[in-house]
């Protein structure tokens, strides 16, 4: 996932928003999105460690890590059941085999379980925030890498008009840096969550050890997120005790034999580090 992946994501997503528009008018699409019912609030655990489980079907890294037509109900349903605050699922078609259905999907299953599912996918335009809320979406991801200031601003305005909860996500400490503006910046109007991705943008890999050198600089006034990198207990209790509140965690739960299993454990491993002394 080098940084011109990064760049090839974006102008994939607005090719894909202009595409979007000619079919239906950001006008049109507000007032849909306007009139869905709430999603689902994300509600943290006073225990301190949090899960939001991810819905990936593919990796440009690791490749296939789902059926193509898997049962999107059926796992975000699991994911729930283990007790996960929230459900990632990814829409990128090109690369992740991702789509707007299976967000739908989700949030249909998710509805009568009080889990919001959040949109994971390389968003530069409002309108795709309006995309995700009228699907029924609680929240969305906002890649900082990705984006102008007055981009982030723009996603994040509409996000809070539409009552969503935003992660934001950085990869080293120049993210990280802008993060933090946008975070004081838009303190008191919008849920945000702070989000470490620990995958080197040049080789593909995912390297934990970042996630522990950047925790220190990442804002304390919001959620943070350790993104990639967490498979196991003992992944749980490092990234704890480094300081973060939630685990993001796709492809370890894609390609596990009981996910449901998998995330109760990560559950128990986080939550159990978090309260001893």
């Amino acid at each position: 996932m080098s940084v011109a992946f990064l760049d090839d994501m974006a102008d994939a997503s607005r090719e894909r928003v202009r595409a979007a528009k000619q079919t239906r008018s950001e006008a049109a699409l507000e007032v849909e999105a306007r009139q869905t019912p709430a999603a689902p609030r994300l509600r943290l655990a006073p225990s301190g460690f949090d899960l939001i489980a991810e819905v990936k079907l593919r990796s440009p890294a690791a490749g296939q890590l789902g059926a193509p037509r898997g049962n999107v109900a059926a796992r975000v349903t699991a994911y729930a059941r283990a007790g996960a605050a929230a459900i990632s699922v990814l829409t990128e078609p090109s690369r992740f085999d991702g789509s707007l259905e299976h967000l739908a999907s989700a949030t249909r299953a998710l509805a009568p379980l009080a889990v919001p599912a959040l949109r994971k996918d390389f968003l530069v335009d409002p309108y795709q925030v309006l995309e995700a809320r009228a699907l029924g979406a609680g929240g969305v991801l906002v890649i900082v890498r990705m984006l102008s200031r007055s981009e982030i601003d723009a996603l994040l305005d509409c996000a809070r008009s539409l009552g969503l909860f935003v992660l934001l996500e950085a990869f080293d400490a120049r993210d990280i840096e802008l993060m933090r503006e946008v975070i004081e910046a838009h303190a008191g109007t919008n849920q945000l969550l702070a989000g470490v991705n620990c995958r080197d943008l040049a080789t593909l890999q995912v390297v934990p050890q970042r996630l522990l050198e950047l925790a220190p600089l990442l804002p304390a006034r919001a959620p943070r997120v350790a993104e990639s990198g967490v498979g196991s207990a003992a992944d749980a209790r490092q990234i704890v005790a480094a300081g973060y509140q939630l685990a993001l965690v796709g492809s370890a739960l894609m390609q596990a034999g009981d996910p449901e299993a998998l995330a109760a454990v990560l559950l128990a491993a986080g939550r159990a580090a978090r309260e001893a002394p």
